[in-house]
């Protein structure tokens, strides 16, 4: 993100920001002193929004709440920034072999025209200083040439590294941009993008997959009764039980808040119904414990909800469809899985 605020309004809002860090009790770390600065700054009205969100349902303003919301939203920017400079130190790469190839392509034209030159002086020449001379100047031209290719060699090298340094910060900031920050799952954006693909695989091949759609039970009193610190503790416990319990090409992602989504290619309902079972059953096993005082708090549980993707339906319907499962696992009691029906397919008949 760029700033470009005069020396007063800069210091207006660094004021407001430590401030508020102190107010909150908050560690004035460089991403959460960024966080308040854009905050005051009114610079990301999205992040300003998620904020007051917070304030407005009393939720408490932590340290990792902070952290949270700067990889949501101001990451991003960033990202988008180290893009645009990787963009502009290729193209100056570029200009510079483009240069040094010129050169070269220059000097091996010269060359060329002075040896072609030199095969017509030397014939018919008796003197030996004149042949010396003669011979002289090749040598010389052609030092200049293995001097003008080794400069080139050096571009490429140096070009090279630069090339690759790029590239692993690329996929750095790719892998970055498509994790949630928290729990280390996939995020919205990674989510959106693979069943987009996972869907229009299917519905070319005809391959079947489902979607679970989970959410933790009572995440909120929960939040309420232990403070968000546990919280946070909790949404990385869960996603940790998530990634242990999928396998292959199956993808968990952190869909917002404490939804979950798990995208299970190559599997019919029934499966999808079984795999998010397993997954209630290990969350249902687990111990919160306080990290500082080694106490057990609270065992926790969730909630399930399986739909089979239906050739030709709109991805939001299967989102849709395995939402309203989800709510009627919740509706039903909680810690439980629901599942779909799969428009156009009859109900299987019980034994």
């Amino acid at each position: 993100m760029q700033y470009t605020h005069d020396t007063n309004q800069a210091s207006e809002y660094a004021i407001a920001a430590m401030a508020r860090i102190k107010k909150e009790k908050l560690a004035p770390s460089p991403e959460i002193y960024e966080l308040w600065y854009v905050y005051y700054s009114g610079q990301s009205p999205e992040m300003t929004r998620a904020l007051d969100v917070l304030v407005a349902n009393k939720q408490k303003i932590t340290n990792e709440r902070c952290k949270e919301l700067h990889q949501r939203f101001l990451s991003e920017a960033r990202d988008e920034d180290m893009v645009r400079r990787a963009g502009d130190q290729i193209n100056t790469t570029l200009k510079s072999v483009s240069g040094a190839v010129k050169d070269v392509k220059s000097a091996t034209t010269e060359y060329s025209t002075k040896l072609g030159g030199v095969s017509g002086q030397i014939q018919g020449v008796d003197d030996p200083a004149k042949l010396k001379n003669i011979l002289q100047t090749v040598m010389n031209d052609t030092q200049n040439m293995i001097s003008q290719n080794q400069k080139l060699e050096e571009q490429l090298d140096k070009s090279s590294l630069v090339m690759e340094e790029l590239q692993r910060d690329l996929e750095n900031v790719r892998k970055e941009a498509l994790t949630d920050g928290l729990t280390g799952l996939s995020n919205r954006k990674a989510f959106d993008a693979e069943i987009k693909r996972i869907a229009a695989a299917a519905a070319e091949s005809g391959d079947v997959f489902s979607l679970l759609m989970v959410d933790i039970d009572h995440f909120k009193s929960f939040n309420d009764n232990f403070g968000h610190q546990i919280g946070d503790q909790v949404l990385r416990l869960v996603a940790r039980t998530l990634t242990d319990g999928v396998k292959g090409r199956d993808v968990a992602a952190r869909y917002g808040g404490e939804e979950f989504a798990i995208i299970l290619p190559d599997t019919p309902l029934q499966a999808a119904v079984t795999v998010g079972d397993a997954l209630r059953k290990a969350v249902a096993s687990k111990d919160v414990i306080n990290r500082g005082t080694g106490e057990k708090l609270s065992r926790i549980t969730m909630s399930v909800g399986a739909a089979e993707f239906n050739k030709g339906e709109d991805i939001r319907e299967l989102i849709e469809r395995a939402d309203a499962a989800l709510y009627t696992a919740k509706h039903n009691g909680r810690n439980q899985v629901a599942a779909a029906p799969t428009p156009g397919k009859k109900k299987k008949k019980e034994a």
